[in-house]
């Protein structure tokens, strides 16, 4: 089974843009790396992150090759939603997600209750992400996204996510160490980019930090903040056409993805999957 977190990366990477794009070499010499680390730290500082935060943050952060390798590797994502969701919403995730909505039921109950997004929904997301948190990615999400905002392909996105990385790191929430996800920066057990991760993110288990990598408590209710975000209707379904599959739409672009999340949460919810499966 491939792990989730690499099925993501694959979904949402954009379509190489020139043939030229698909070698492995980044279009900055990788020698000047650090210069460049020197002087997104300072610009940091002036956007208000802390020193120390920045200090602690970009210690030791070094240029990798391998992230740009996996980065132009990507295809264009050609499977049909049946041949995907029939792969991915296997009977092992069918099993293991209903004992997941049975063991969190009273957790999943109070986070319906304060942003309107119901178990099911949420169980899915998870299950097809990491595997229900067993399957997060262990690379450097600070080494990954500086590669990358190095990278001068989607520079100023990946700056983004840089600097809100080292918010994470400001706000206390988690140590550089800590911060360990797939290739592209994600990271937790429903794999929020950092910018999600700031804007999002939230403490549900009452512990004062919003740690979406150890709580599923924290993972699941940031899930449910972050559709919510985006359009999530109380009481609507989630079936293609609806304000809430639009929202799971801008949790996953794809049109694939956000169809077999629709569907694996009908699965669960005992609803009749077939709306789910048309367009």
């Amino acid at each position: 089974m491939m792990p989730a977190a690499i099925v993501r990366a694959s979904l949402t990477a954009a379509i190489l843009l020139a043939a030229g794009q698909a070698s492995a070499a980044t279009c900055r010499d990788p020698a000047g790396f650090e210069k460049w680390l020197g002087d997104i730290g300072r610009e940091a500082v002036e956007q208000g992150i802390s020193p120390q935060a920045v200090r602690t943050g970009l210690a030791g952060v070094s240029f990798d090759q391998g992230v740009i390798n996996k980065d132009r590797g990507q295809r264009v994502f050609k499977q049909s939603f049946e041949q995907f969701a029939g792969r991915m919403v296997s009977s092992y995730r069918l099993k293991t997600g209903a004992t997941m909505l049975k063991r969190h039921a009273g957790l999943l109950s109070r986070i319906e209750q304060r942003f309107g997004v119901p178990g099911p929904v949420l169980v899915a997301i998870w299950g097809l992400e990491t595997d229900f948190g067993q399957v997060k990615g262990n690379l450097p999400v600070i080494r990954s996204v500086a590669t990358l905002a190095y990278d001068c392909r989607r520079t100023e996105m990946f700056q983004a996510h840089l600097f809100d990385a080292l918010r994470i790191v400001d706000r206390g929430d988690l140590a550089p160490s800590q911060m360990r996800g797939a290739w592209a920066g994600e990271l937790g057990q429903t794999q929020f980019m950092p910018s999600s991760y700031i804007k999002y993110a939230v403490d549900f288990d009452g512990d004062g930090r919003a740690d979406i990598l150890r709580s599923s408590a924290d993972a699941l209710a940031s899930t449910a903040n972050y559709l919510r975000g985006h359009g999530w209707v109380r009481g609507q379904d989630w079936s293609p056409g609806t304000a809430n599959f639009a929202a799971i739409r801008e949790w996953n672009k794809s049109q694939v993805y956000a169809r077999t999340i629709a569907y694996f949460a009908s699965r669960l919810a005992g609803d009749d999957p077939s709306t789910a499966m048309s367009q």
